[in-house]
């Protein structure tokens, strides 16, 4: 079996917030790895701390304990090998589909013909060919996702982090997305953190689950998923799977 080669260690994360009126604890004592390749999901219910976690590994908010060792070496603030697309993607309006994609090269100082090359091929993988000049209110919500995520591709990052993106998709455009998601990771393979509390999300998009408890977060449970691709969401495997994950979960189901 191939050695699995890890990208980021996540060691005894904690962040409380200090106040006039007291205090309040977001994550408590977190570690897991996220190995290089992988979809990585992590699953837990709505304001448990989730979202706090992931600005600490991605450097925009300090935790108050524990340590991020990325490739090996300890490391504090911004990290320019992470991406992150969110719920709320704050697209630029004013801007077209391309404008947006390209946004973070053009303040790299890249050419515009060599930006513009690469904009294009990630607009290509997610399925917007042809909509490069639209304007984001043009684009239906599962369209405007999918600017989010060729923007976040097109800054090269080695590491991408997913904070619940299709959770305000309607059901369809949402299986849609998680189906375009995973052929764009396969042919990318770019290792992905993605957050979600949705648990057949999870089961379907992930190859392992990080289990998070009611707030503050803690590692309940990691489950390891060996059903290959394309999962069937009614085969048994898949059922006992979320059954299983249902049974230990603080989520109201």
């Amino acid at each position: 079996m191939e050695q699995q080669v890890k990208r980021m260690e996540i060691r005894h994360l904690s962040k409380t917030f200090f106040s006039k009126k007291g205090y309040f604890t977001a994550i408590d004592d977190v570690s897991f790895d996220v190995y290089d390749g992988e979809f990585l999901v992590i699953l837990g219910p709505g304001r448990c701390g989730k979202t706090v976690m992931l600005n600490i590994i991605a450097g925009v908010e300090d935790a108050t304990e524990g340590q991020i060792i990325y490739n090996g070496k300890e490391w504090k603030g911004l990290n320019p090998e992470i991406g992150m697309v969110f719920q709320k993607l704050a697209l630029m309006s004013f801007k077209t589909v391309i404008e947006n994609v390209e946004l973070a090269l053009k303040f790299r100082g890249m050419k515009k013909e060599e930006r513009r090359e690469i904009a294009r091929h990630y607009i290509k993988l997610v399925g917007l060919e042809g909509f490069e000049n639209y304007y984001p209110k043009q684009l239906s919500g599962g369209m405007q996702q999918r600017v989010g995520i060729a923007r976040a591709y097109a800054a090269n990052p080695k590491l991408l982090i997913m904070d619940e993106p299709f959770g305000k998709l309607d059901a369809q455009t949402r299986y849609q997305m998680q189906e375009d998601l995973l052929k764009i990771w396969e042919k990318e393979k770019r290792t992905i953190i993605f957050v979600t509390n949705n648990i057949e999300e999870a089961c379907y998009l992930g190859d392992r689950i990080i289990l998070l408890s009611d707030c503050p977060a803690k590692v309940k449970e990691v489950y390891p998923i060996d059903i290959p691709r394309p999962r069937d969401m009614v085969s048994r495997e898949f059922l006992e799977l979320r059954t299983t994950i249902s049974d230990n979960t603080d989520l109201s189901i």
